[in-house]
């Protein structure tokens, strides 16, 4: 999940940026999307698309490939034209104005850098179509220069740069007119693991100095749960699923779809067997009965009604012993093991055919019997971190 932070002089950055000013009217950065609707050759790409997002945060949208985030993110730039609905900057309706008077920037997948112009040519592009003053120009590409610390490397030509080199070139000229928005789109999908890694903390810290918003494109659930003030969940026809907090769309996942999308879980589907004041019985299609917690009763929530139980991997214990003080527990057979360093997963069978996924920490293996394939081993979690759903 995002932190705030200042890491700049770590990364060996030696910013000069300051947060950006436009006369103190935050709610120009906010971007609002009332009923947005695209089809091509038939299909519906976004369907009925309202939402907001708010003033200088970092949102995330995450979805699978081709539920329509790349097509809603070039919508909000202006490179595709919508069917109906309406696109707000602040309180300023923008659907039908050109990409040039949006005050919005798009960094592109494959970074998009003219190969022709040097680093310092790219980054002051959009102030030369602007015709901005020449020393104005050179003092802003130089402040930006040596604060993505590509100062080096201002000679050179989008070829002679590695993809991290690129990435900052691509953000630099994104930015240098001080935009409203910035709209990345799956900006880290050529990069390696590590420099990945790297590059979402400088994108984490450079957002939370400038204060600009910044909307980010992805498929990838761990990308959108670090970087993100707020996640957006796209599921397929285009469709808004959940939005909230990494933790909300985590934790409290509103249907089966989010809760399997975003991160590994264990899904029940079944039917409410019981309902007591403070507890349900969850029968499963095989015949599991799953204890769960719940505060309130939803309209829905009738005995016999169909419903979906999850249960995240990381919040089930794993023992070749029985488990005291555990409001659900099974037994089965380890049919797999993925060791992941600093993690195990474990793949089991339960009595009734039912296979679960079990995450844990490896410092346990230091304090009990290893678990090996073939174990007979016994499941526990707590009704607590059950989240019911309507199916």
């Amino acid at each position: 999940m995002k932190k705030k932070s200042t890491k700049f002089k770590k990364l060996g950055y030696n910013y000069a940026l300051k947060p950006l000013d436009d006369g103190g009217d935050q709610p120009l950065r906010s971007i609002t999307l009332d009923r947005v609707c695209m089809t091509k050759r038939g299909s519906k790409i976004l369907n009925e698309v309202s939402l907001k997002l708010p003033s200088s945060k970092f949102v995330a949208l995450l979805g699978p490939s081709g539920c329509g985030k790349t097509t809603l993110l070039r919508a909000i730039a202006g490179f595709e034209k919508i069917d109906s609905g309406r696109i707000f900057l602040g309180e300023n309706d923008i659907s039908h104005l050109p990409v040039h008077q949006r005050s919005m920037n798009y960094v592109f997948q494959d970074y998009a850098l003219f190969p022709h112009l040097t680093v310092e040519q790219n980054i002051a592009y959009s102030l030369k179509i602007q015709r901005r003053p020449k020393v104005e120009i050179e003092q802003r590409v130089k402040k930006l220069l040596k604060s993505f610390d590509i100062e080096p490397l201002y000679h050179r030509y989008p070829e002679e740069l590695s993809g991290g080199q690129q990435q900052r070139v691509a953000i630099a000229r994104a930015i240098i007119a001080e935009p409203h928005v910035l709209l990345l789109d799956e900006p880290l999908a050529a990069l390696d693991f590590k420099l990945s890694e790297r590059m979402l903390i400088e994108l984490i810290d450079l957002q939370d100095l400038l204060q600009m918003t910044f909307l980010y494109v992805t498929h990838d659930q761990l990308e959108a749960l670090t970087v993100a003030d707020l996640v957006i969940v796209m599921g397929a026809g285009g469709t808004i699923e959940q939005i909230g907090t990494p933790k909300e769309v985590y934790e409290f996942p509103k249907n089966a779809f989010v809760a399997n999308f975003v991160g590994s879980t264990n899904l029940f589907e079944g039917t409410i067997d019981e309902i007591f004041e403070k507890e349900l019985i969850l029968k499963s299609t095989s015949q599991e009965l799953i204890s769960i917690s719940i505060s309130d009763r939803p309209s829905w929530l009738k005995k016999g009604n169909p419903a979906v139980a999850s249960i995240r991997p990381e919040k089930i214990d794993i023992s070749k012993k029985p488990l005291a003080n555990f409001s659900n527990n099974f037994r089965g057979i380890v049919t797999s093991i993925v060791y992941e360093g600093m993690s195990t997963k474990y793949y089991v069978r339960l009595e009734t055919g039912r296979k679960i996924i079990v995450f844990e920490q490896n410092e346990h293996h230091f304090i009990r019997d290893e678990i090996n394939y073939d174990d007979e081993v016994y499941i526990s979690w707590q009704k607590e971190n059950v989240v019911l759903m309507e199916r």
